[in-house]
């Protein structure tokens, strides 16, 4: 019952919210962030413990306006997502501001395949819904949800953006499908600041133990494309993509100890990003070592 009623929500939101005012569906959304937090309950909590480690020396008072904050940009983020099908390619492009951009298309131009790494801040779909518009179609990969029908909307919304969509699990292999991309000098993004096969690797971040995806760094180290890490935040009514300095993958060492130190570093990034911008970071799931080991 509970995987229906979810599937018919996003349908719902599909259909009825992309054709909302701007201005009421941003209301509407804004007081569906301010009800959650003012309620409670284990996503926002895991929420507000997250963020309790960004900024350790916040006060109450101020960790709380930051919960709140943070509410209203995840609640912004799924607002846009199901609007964003109905944005012309002007409008895509327009609500976006980009930095670096001439980095990504020196990359590009480099002819050995991309991978972009990225976290769970801002607008991750506005992001590649700007690079399919600008000429730059990727492929990335989806968690499979459950029901099957609720996956199939993600992947087609995906898709109508522009995207190339593969299943994390229950399709083609993952890496090999990646590899290949990569191999005929595709373009790869990948979000990668939370572990979802437990098989990830030990980082630091912010000082405490965590665990992020090889994925990213291991395909680096393997098909030599370039490993540009990517960033997502709002300020006011625009999204903001920045592309920084490519994560250069060593080259001595065994290859563990290659793509942990280019993960480490991506964490590291991960770390000073979440500190400029806390409230953007989307992050209600349980991350640090810690606090997975507590849970069990």
């Amino acid at each position: 019952m509970r995987a229906w009623l979810a599937d018919t929500a996003y349908g719902a939101g599909w259909t009825v919210v992309r054709y909302l005012p701007d201005s009421m569906a941003k209301v509407g959304f804004q007081t569906i962030a301010d009800v959650a937090t003012h309620r409670g309950g284990g996503s926002l909590e895991r929420l507000r413990a997250n963020l309790s480690r960004v900024v350790p020396d916040a006060s109450d008072s101020e960790l709380d306006a930051l919960t709140k904050a943070a509410m209203r940009s995840y609640l912004r983020y799924w607002n846009e997502t199901f609007r964003l099908p109905r944005w012309s390619p002007d409008e895509v492009v327009r609500r976006m501001v980009v930095h670096s951009e001439d980095r990504i298309w020196e990359y590009r131009a480099r002819g050995n395949g991309l991978i972009a790494v990225l976290g769970h801040f801002g607008n991750w779909d506005h992001c590649g819904a700007w690079a399919a518009t600008v000429g730059l179609p990727l492929t990335t990969v989806a968690e499979r949800l459950r029901p099957e029908s609720l996956f199939d909307r993600f992947v087609a919304y995906r898709e109508s953006l522009g995207m190339e969509v593969i299943p994390l699990t229950g399709g083609p292999n993952v890496a090999d499908t990646l590899r290949r991309r990569l191999e005929a000098d595709g373009f790869v993004c990948l979000l990668a600041d939370r572990d979802l096969t437990a098989s990830g690797i030990e980082v630091q971040l912010l000082g405490e133990s965590a665990r992020f995806p090889a994925g990213p760094a291991l395909l680096a180290a393997r098909t030599g494309a370039t490993l540009m890490p990517t960033l997502s935040y709002y300020d006011r009514d625009r999204t903001h993509i920045e592309f920084l300095p490519e994560i250069v993958v060593p080259t001595s060492g065994s290859l563990r100890e290659r793509v942990q130190q280019a993960t480490q570093r991506w964490a590291d990034i991960v770390g000073q990003a979440a500190r400029d911008h806390p409230s953007d970071w989307h992050m209600l799931q349980r991350i640090w070592s810690d606090d997975l080991v507590a849970a069990r």
